[in-house]
């Protein structure tokens, strides 16, 4: 059996069904991988692969008795702060390292119940608040295409352990860009889905109850290194909560608006009102405009048609600070409240929204609701005249670990230095609406780091952003091997 450490799972999936593959081969294929390179990595942090041993061998028998199951026999981890049964979930936190739940996250249950193999955990940093991935539990992870450079986070383990070839399905969450910034900076694919589309519970900090609600911003998905590896994983995972909606809902997403690539009509955007971006990731942008124009897709490039993106991320950054806040300590908390009364009204910097989202009451946070609902309805509109946005995902490519406190972290961008907390500009257009967002790579900047894109549909229009990247992944190819 010769093994590639990068094939794809739809790939492998067909290779298990035909029988020219064994799922136990794959994983101790997959074991001896990722022990042999994750030292330098350090993506898989918990493991758990003499239970995955076992299930193998289940899953060949089933194989052998004639069974079919969507992912059966299949290798894969999750982003440590899924809950497993039996194995740790500290969300990168120390004083957590003795929780272990008894129940699987609904997520793994249903990549259980599609004969998915579980093998482990992957890297996040604490409580899942950095665009970095390093704790004092686990230690840091490092991006493979540059072990001095970060993998991106709070996906940053599942990234690059995808990117490394170490598995080929992973899933992670996302609430300012948790999945969708290791994907680009790492080179590999992501799906942030419809807010709520697929559920949370079993998702939520350790030793809280969990919860069968979303709460408003976060959600869940699936990370592979093929856009069609995506859409298998995405099928397995989208559905309401049978504890909750699932009692009087099913789901009936809508097909993708076109079948061909050329029908589609697109909206560019590649300039910021609040943040600048990096000149490489406008021109690989540009570039993949110009193919896609010479293929006959409907193209838009007025960033003006954006409704009031500048009001629309002032109001993200309110909410998403409001939603971090209601873990801070009350005397952090306290201490915020204070310095956001010194904010003058009329000041609308980020910074500033971020320090009256951090002290938030409920009637700030239900006032920035508002806002960010009359705004949403324009973009709705917006979709009307277009299928997808196309656009950058972060300002920059993968930059160097830097593990210093947030205050005194910069990001260089096209040579200035720019607030490190602004960056996820790009990402808070969609989380803020709910809409779906695709990510895909789409070449290579000039120190050989990824460059990805995002495409962004209309609510509840997920196989519309998924079809579209399928398409620029199979016109202009996606994931790239590290030299």
């Amino acid at each position: 059996m010769t093994f590639d450490p990068f094939a794809s799972a739809t790939k492998l999936l067909r290779q298990l069904k035909n029988k020219t593959l064994s799922a136990q081969e794959l994983m101790d294929a997959t074991i001896a991988r990722i022990e042999s390179i994750d030292k330098n990595i350090n993506a898989v942090v918990v493991r758990d692969f003499e239970r995955a041993r076992d299930a193998a061998k289940k899953a060949d028998k089933r194989i052998q008795r004639g069974e079919s199951a969507p992912l059966l026999g299949l290798p894969m981890t999750v982003k440590e702060s899924f809950n497993v049964s039996g194995l740790s979930t500290t969300w990168g936190e120390s004083h957590y390292k003795s929780f272990k739940p008894e129940e699987d996250a609904l997520t793994v249950q249903r990549l259980k119940a599609a004969g998915a193999i579980i093998i482990g955990k992957t890297n996040v940093p604490p409580m899942l608040k950095d665009w970095q991935t390093y704790n004092d539990l686990y230690g840091t992870t490092n991006n493979p295409w540059d072990l001095t450079r970060t993998p991106g986070g709070s996906s940053g383990g599942a990234a690059a352990a995808l990117a490394s070839g170490m598995v080929p399905l992973e899933i992670g969450s996302d609430l300012a860009g948790s999945l969708r910034t290791p994907a680009h900076f790492c080179g590999v694919c992501a799906h942030k889905p419809t807010q709520d589309l697929i559920p949370v519970r079993g998702a939520s900090p350790p030793r809280t109850t969990p919860i069968p609600t979303g709460a408003d911003l976060a959600t869940v998905g699936p990370m592979a290194r093929t856009v069609q590896d995506l859409m298998l994983a995405f099928k397995q995972l989208a559905g309401p909560d049978e504890m909750l909606t699932g009692k009087g809902y099913s789901m009936k997403l809508p097909k993708a608006r076109h079948q061909k690539l050329k029908d589609f009509r697109v909206l560019v955007l590649d300039k910021h009102p609040l943040y600048p971006t990096c000149h490489e990731i406008q021109a690989k942008l540009d570039g993949l405009s110009q193919h896609l124009s010479k293929l006959g897709v409907k193209l838009d490039k007025d960033t003006k048609k954006a409704p009031k993106l500048a009001e629309l991320t002032r109001a993200y950054t309110h909410l998403m600070s409001a939603f971090v806040g209601v873990n801070l300590p009350p005397s952090v908390y306290d201490h915020l409240k204070s310095m956001a009364q010194d904010i003058k009204p009329d000041d609308i910097s980020l910074n500033a929204m971020r320090m009256r989202g951090f002290s938030s009451n409920y009637r700030d946070y239900f006032l920035q609701t508002r806002v960010r609902e009359h705004i949403r309805l324009a973009w709705l509109t917006l979709f009307d005249s277009y299928d997808v946005i196309l656009c950058p995902v972060m300002p920059t490519v993968a930059y160097k670990h830097d593990h210093r406190e947030f205050e005194h972290r910069s990001l260089e961008v096209n040579g200035k230095e720019e607030s490190y907390l602004d960056q996820f500009v790009w990402c808070s257009m969609a989380t803020a609406l709910g809409f779906p967002a695709t990510v895909l790579p789409i070449g290579l900047s000039k120190a050989n780091l990824p460059i990805g894109v995002q495409v962004i549909g209309s609510y509840m229009e997920d196989n519309t952003s998924l079809a579209f990247a399928r398409h620029i992944e199979k016109a202009f190819g996606g994931f790239l091997i590290q030299n």
